[in-house]
């Protein structure tokens, strides 16, 4: 049974409101003004509020456990993120992972799947990159 196929994608769009940014924000502890103060974002570098790298990320990262869980047991063992461009409030981002390498792992019980990420705004600039390793079991039923 195949768990993971080099070449497979996945995408997830969504949606950056100024209160989205704000309640994840909050959720996180993150008292940043560029992510609560519209003013204080206003007068910053990026001319209005952002969504902290930990929302952006947090939604790129999570899309491989969605995606994988429908049919398997996914456990994620290494992301890596490189930030490229602030996600503001109004941005829509397609979030995408490609599969690049499979390799099963008998020891472990399953696959070590490696992908290739990203978050491109609605202009087509990358916001975020990202690589992962990802250790993809059978579900226990």
């Amino acid at each position: 049974m195949s768990r993971a196929t080099v070449g497979e994608r996945f995408a997830q769009t969504v949606r950056f409101s100024a209160e989205s940014i704000r309640a994840f924000a909050d959720v996180v502890g993150d008292t940043n003004p560029l992510h609560h103060d519209e003013a204080v974002a206003a007068r910053s570098r990026f001319g209005g509020l952002i969504a902290s790298g930990t929302h952006s990320s947090a939604l790129l990262l999570g899309l491989t456990a969605s995606h994988f869980s429908r049919t398997a047991q996914p456990l994620g063992l290494e992301f890596h993120v490189h930030f490229h461009h602030a996600v503001h409030a109004g941005d829509t981002l397609e979030l995408a992972w490609t599969v690049t390498r499979v390799q099963p792992k008998p020891s472990l019980g399953g696959d070590l799947v490696w992908l290739e990420g990203q978050a491109r705004n609605q202009r087509g600039d990358v916001a975020l990159a990202a690589t992962a390793t990802l250790l993809v079991t059978d579900r226990a039923e």
